[in-house]
């Protein structure tokens, strides 16, 4: 290929890449696969008769997208054998300057879909793309999309947020719930919790995490006692509050060094899930 044509291609993906990258990450769950399929996406932009194509939004996403759901085979292959529970690679606000409504529950749920339900759901749904589009992007007709879509829907809507918590009071019951944790206030903490409370922590193997999550207002109480020997003993420091993956929360450097990030499912006031994430491979681009 002509080297001349290339900026061509960089210029018009260029403004494109972060959106791509958010469709990637929503169907994959990790920012390292989404980078690799958007730059995959990329290479072959290169080689496409770009004069061809009308629309290269809907082009590159659709490009993604098939990228995607080849890649989701190999991915759901390695959750197989994955230590302990799953959570998406954290995304921290601030980072994507467009919002939407998937949060860290909303992308646990998506994994239970199909490839091709997970897909529909999120072009239409999320992302506002036709329906005629997600047919030609996934090669099923319309009508079978919208069936797709309904069934995504209808398992996914508990984990839709009910309503917008105002980003400043998440961000100030994350605080106290820092604070709390690390100072051993047992008090304060069992009052911000949800009597059904869960508590979901992912290690990957690499670090120390519950191999299931607690359930339960007793059991995540119990386990925060522990840990909170712990922290009084070798310490654990607050790097920032902030958005993760859409739910208040925050970011740490515990004593042995690594980061970790704690998201907090906050309904009517109270915590209802916590989310932690301590595998040092899905923190590595937090640094």
């Amino acid at each position: 290929m002509a080297r001349g044509t290339q900026p061509d291609a960089a210029a018009s993906f260029d403004p494109l890449r972060p959106r791509l990258i958010r469709v990637a990450y929503r169907m994959l769950g990790s920012v390292a696969d989404a980078e690799d399929v958007v730059q995959d996406a990329f290479l072959r932009w290169l080689g496409t008769d770009r004069t061809a194509v009308r629309e290269p939004e809907a082009f590159l996403r659709r490009t993604v997208t098939r990228l995607c759901l080849d890649q989701i085979k190999s991915a759901r292959h390695r959750r197989e054998t994955y230590v302990g529970p799953w959570l998406p690679e954290p995304m921290i606000g601030g980072e994507d300057e467009e919002e939407d409504d998937v949060t860290l529950p909303l992308m646990l749920a998506l994994e239970r879909l199909s490839p091709l339900e997970r897909a529909a759901f999120l072009l239409h749904d999320v992302f506002g793309v036709g329906f005629d589009e997600v047919a030609t992007t996934v090669d099923r007709d319309p009508a079978a999309c919208r069936q797709l879509a309904a069934r995504a829907r209808a398992h996914v809507r508990e984990a839709r947020p009910r309503y917008r918590l105002e980003k400043a009071r998440g961000l100030e019951i994350a605080g106290a719930f820092f604070a709390a944790s690390r100072s051993g206030d047992m008090t304060a903490l069992g009052a911000m919790l949800k009597a059904d409370v869960s508590l979901h922590s992912d290690g990957g193997g690499k670090r120390s995490a519950t191999i299931r999550p607690a359930l339960g207002h007793a059991q995540v109480m119990q386990l925060h006692r522990a840990l909170a020997v712990l922290f009084g003993k070798y310490g654990s420091t607050l790097v920032r509050t902030c958005l993760i993956n859409g739910l208040p929360g925050f970011v740490t450097r515990e004593a042995d060094g690594e980061l970790q990030t704690t998201a907090l499912d906050i309904e009517d006031g109270r915590v209802a899930a916590i989310y932690i994430m301590r595998n040092p491979d899905k923190l590595r681009h937090l640094h």
